[in-house]
């Protein structure tokens, strides 16, 4: 069956059923992240969602359970901006024995004003790459053979690459919006570069959910979210719902058909094209696939963060 940008978490999930897999979805107390976690959980599987805060997971435990009462949850605090976090809750993980057959990398943040994660790195980078760096060397362990993990990038990527000389703004004049897209394009290289060393062990896959109103644009301001929307209405985009903006996460974990397709990028619950006049929305940019950078950040990112995948 071939889906679309309009398709859903329920049209992707027809017929498919995952019964004795366990899935972990980070970023799941609220907007894509607890559908996604609604999504698998409805299809059979076990899930782990985390959150940055113990009241917000209680309440999307409580939500998930009165919506899939036969499915089992659990959790974990994970804050993706502290390095000690996000290896400390891995490790709860690797240590309850509990094996991970689908890896969603979904929390981030998105274009907020210039700061700095615990570890001293800059905010959107460290959290939406670093922290997810080091969460998935601390779960590689834990992950069955065959394993899926899927990665959230950013149809963002295309307005800025990933300068992996100046990785934490020290050299440039902060832009958020640019930062964001240099943290996203470091989510797809991840995606590509964890495939390209580890395609034995898992199938990894970069996701761009589209354009949905959550909780992730709570940094930005008014004004540039309202510019935004003029613009999105200009390069024919349009917004999806929450359902639809989880379809190609949910279709990236379970889907045959992308078995053959380790490290891509993926949209719309498609396979992506370049970047083009016709294909303005979905496609990917010229740098998306650049080994040599994807490799160059990966090692930076192991001195950075001291963490290694084994």
């Amino acid at each position: 069956m071939t889906f679309n940008g309009e398709s859903t978490t329920h049209d992707v999930l027809e017929g498919i059923r995952l019964d004795g897999q366990h899935a972990v979805v980070t970023g799941a107390t609220g907007g894509l992240g607890i559908e996604t976690a609604r999504a698998l959980a409805s299809a059979g599987a076990s899930v782990t969602i985390t959150g940055r805060s113990a009241d917000k997971i209680e309440t999307a435990l409580q939500t998930l359970r009165s919506e899939v009462p036969e499915a089992q949850f659990d959790a974990e605090e994970l804050e993706l901006a502290s390095q000690a976090s996000a290896a400390a809750a891995a490790k709860r993980i690797v240590d309850r024995g509990q094996t991970i057959h689908l890896l969603l990398n979904n929390a981030g943040v998105m274009m907020c004003p210039e700061g700095q994660t615990q570890d001293g790195f800059e905010t959107q980078f460290g959290t939406n790459h670093l922290g997810h760096f080091t969460w998935t060397a601390g779960l590689l362990p834990a992950l069955a053979p065959g394993a899926r993990v899927v990665t959230l990038s950013s149809g963002a990527h295309v307005f800025g690459t990933c300068d992996v000389d100046d990785l934490n703004w020290e050299k440039r004049d902060y832009d958020p919006r640019l930062a964001y897209a240099h943290s996203k394009t470091a989510n797809l290289w991840f995606g590509s570069e964890l495939q390209r060393r580890f395609g034995d062990r898992l199938l990894s896959l970069s996701v761009h959910p589209g354009v949905i109103q959550t909780d992730l644009s709570r940094h930005v301001p008014q004004a540039i979210l309202d510019a935004m929307r003029d613009s999105f209405v200009e390069r024919g985009v349009t917004m999806k719902s929450v359902p639809q903006g989880a379809a190609t996460s949910v279709w990236a974990a379970t889907s045959e058909t992308l078995r053959n397709h380790g490290g891509a990028y993926l949209a719309d619950c498609q396979t992506t094209e370049p970047v083009s006049a016709e294909n303005a929305v979905s496609g990917y940019a010229p740098w998306a696939y650049d080994t040599e950078n994807a490799e160059r950040l990966w090692l930076e990112s192991e001195r950075l963060t001291g963490s290694k995948f084994a």
